[in-house]
């Protein structure tokens, strides 16, 4: 795919301090102001966050033009329960989904696993393709001249993508079992993959390879991100289970400055970008960790920003009253 022509998306995760809350509105206005395909919106297991990230898909419902995408898991959820979520996001004006099975509390009392009713992606992807069907099952259309009559107007559908591991969940024996997954959420009605963090192109373009040629017929969205500190590598190889990037790791203990690590992790991530697409990639997902200088500056630097790129301004959406002028 032509550097040009790539889509984008961007994750977010709800804000943790009335601080950061103040300060996410303008972050999603600035990753809005470059037309991505969508900003998905994390959610915490067993409903931890369920509030705080229906806020944030409203927001920018509400004061974008952007796409949002409600993350759903299956952990510590009953079907009546991940029913009732998935209406609520269905009615808020959610058309986008990334299921995902989710990881269970780490104090789970002896002999309880903490997944619930629902126990697998597949059976979660089902879910909300049901609860959609339910929900708006046709639409009628008038028949000129038989007003007594109508037709069945196309079903609105939702988008679902599903979690997918270029180096293997840490719970599956090899990468083979992991494609066997995506088939069966593709089969349960999956139209998307969006991989866990990871650090080599070619760990992607293999993995991809593979799976379209088992099967697997939805894109898959290499998930990447700038890491600008030692810190920040810590914390991602903690999140992903990924081995330790060393050339990266190395290069960011030796630079004295922030400024500079910035800097190593921003071209880092954009050479990492830049192979993917080159590679066939359909686009990217980038993991923002709330921040939009960073993969801004990244993406600006692949070349696939619209005009104005990085500085770019965001135009506010139109309300439903306003007008286009004639």
């Amino acid at each position: 795919m032509s550097c040009t022509d790539a889509r984008y998306s961007f994750e977010l995760y709800p804000p943790r301090t009335e601080r950061a809350a103040a300060t996410l509105p303008a972050t999603i206005d600035r990753l809005a102001a470059v037309h991505p395909d969508f900003i998905s919106v994390t959610y915490g297991a067993g409903g931890s966050s369920r509030t705080a990230s229906l806020d944030v898909l409203r927001y920018i419902i509400e004061h974008t033009d952007v796409s949002a995408m409600a993350h759903l898991t299956c952990v510590g959820s009953s079907h009546e329960e991940a029913h009732r979520l998935i209406r609520e996001f269905l009615d808020a004006g959610i058309r986008r989904f990334l299921a995902v099975r989710g990881d269970p509390p780490a104090d789970l009392p002896a002999g309880e696993d903490g997944i619930g009713d629902i126990r697998t992606t597949a059976e979660l992807v089902q879910l909300i393709h049901r609860v959609q069907a339910e929900r708006a099952p046709y639409g009628e259309l008038s028949v000129p001249g038989l007003p007594a009559q109508a037709v069945l107007e196309h079903r609105e559908h939702v988008q679902i993508a599903v979690a997918a591991f270029p180096n293997g969940h840490p719970s599956s024996h090899s990468i083979s079992q992991d494609i066997d997954a995506l088939l069966a959420k593709q089969a349960a009605g999956a139209n998307l993959g969006i991989t866990q963090l990871f650090f080599h192109a070619e760990d992607y373009l293999h993995f991809a390879q593979r799976a379209a040629e088992a099967g697997v017929t939805f894109p898959i969205l290499p998930g990447i991100m700038p890491v600008t500190s030692p810190a920040r590598l810590k914390r991602m190889l903690e999140l992903s289970g990924e081995d330790l990037p060393s050339d990266l790791a190395i290069e960011l203990e030796v630079e004295p400055t922030d400024e500079g690590r910035r800097e190593i992790g921003i071209d880092w991530a954009a050479r990492l970008g830049r192979r993917l697409l080159d590679g066939g990639a359909p686009g990217l997902h980038l993991y923002t960790f709330n921040q939009h200088e960073a993969v801004l500056s990244m993406l600006d630097r692949i070349g696939v920003l619209p005009e104005g790129g990085a500085e770019h301004t965001h135009t506010p959406k139109k309300s439903a009253t306003e007008k286009e002028p004639a």
